[in-house]
């Protein structure tokens, strides 16, 4: 009986050239995932100009950095914009710059309206004129925010109150009184940029943390009390919205851990990046977004599972920072 023994005359090339078809085949491959992602992106941008175009879109504190990138994003998508801010003239400075570089016959001329949410009396009187003039409102952005950093101790009552009217108040007041009439169309949306503080408080940011908290805690209400009437209430929460022209030093692993955990707790997210998260938010109509790196995402499980070692990290923090020269 014969053994069976491999003939020396049997090709090896076949090996050869699958190993140079497999070689060639991956750019390929690359290529049509770089397509297919491209034509993704293009879609998405059409799609989302498509669902905000001719929708009244009421955005507050149109002058800061991301109000004027969300300004900018649903201007060109063609939405209806009523821009609210503090100051009128930097409100007529956005206004030059919105219709300055758009298409007329694609666009509609925003309306400019003065609100100050720290003088909550006139909340009111700014959605009765937004009202009056549109009839309704199709999506709200709450984007007013007012920050202030110091020990507890330091900050006066007065504020504590102006910092809860500007973040709180002021836009719990607009969304009631808008409210009404998106009930009874049956359709609207109102989306909240708040902030990782709404999750976990920092050291030096109590004011700032209890009026992010008390915010997200009013929002993740309201969405289960209009789910009924088709309103949707979205939140988008970044760590920090940092400057245009601001980026984030490198670290290193020399420094004590809360170092790292706060330096990488403060690493914002640039405003284009909020803007265009808050339009996918607008069009896939998601009801939260958490816009952080793994380390703050991180944080907000530790201060849930763990939250003896979270306020052991924090304490350490505060106990450095104490014995440290101001920073800035």
């Amino acid at each position: 009986m014969s053994l069976c023994k491999d003939n020396p005359s049997s090709p090896v090339f076949p090996q050869n050239k699958m190993s140079v078809m497999a070689v060639l085949t991956l750019p390929l491959i690359l290529l049509g995932i770089s397509g297919l992602l491209f034509i993704y992106q293009e879609v998405s941008r059409l799609c989302s100009k498509s669902t905000v175009q001719n929708k009244v879109v009421v955005i507050t504190d149109a002058i800061s950095g991301l109000g004027k990138e969300c300004a900018r994003v649903f201007h060109t998508g063609g939405a209806r914009l009523v821009l609210c801010g503090k100051n009128w003239e930097r409100l007529e400075i956005l206004y030059d710059a919105l219709i300055s570089v758009a298409d007329p016959s694609k666009t509609f001329t925003p309306k400019l309206v003065l609100l100050d949410f720290s003088d909550i009396s006139c909340v009111l009187d700014v959605a009765k004129e937004i009202l009056d003039c549109y009839g309704c409102v199709d999506i709200l952005i709450n984007n007013a925010s007012m920050k202030v950093k110091g020990p507890a101790h330091n900050i006066s009552l007065e504020l504590d109150r102006k910092v809860m009217d500007v973040n709180y108040f002021g836009p719990i007041t607009l969304t009631k009184a808008l409210l009404p009439s998106m009930i009874s169309r049956r359709t609207g949306q109102i989306v909240l940029v708040n902030n990782i503080q709404g999750k976990f408080g920092i050291p030096f940011r109590t004011a700032y943390a209890a009026s992010k908290h008390a915010a997200l805690g009013f929002f993740d209400c309201l969405r289960a009390e209009v789910e009924e009437y088709d309103v949707v209430i979205s939140t988008v929460m970044p760590t920090f919205i940092r400057s245009y022209h601001v980026y984030p030093e490198q670290g290193n692993w020399e420094a004590s851990i809360w170092k790292f955990f706060f330096r990488k707790l403060a690493y914002g997210v640039h405003p284009v990046e909020v803007a265009e998260e808050v339009m996918r938010t607008v069009r896939r109509k998601k009801q939260e977004v958490f816009m952080a790196n793994p380390i703050p995402k991180a944080a907000v499980y530790v201060r849930t599972l763990l939250p003896e070692f979270f306020f052991a990290v924090v304490a350490c923090g505060v106990k450095e920072k104490l014995n440290l020269p101001e920073e800035g």
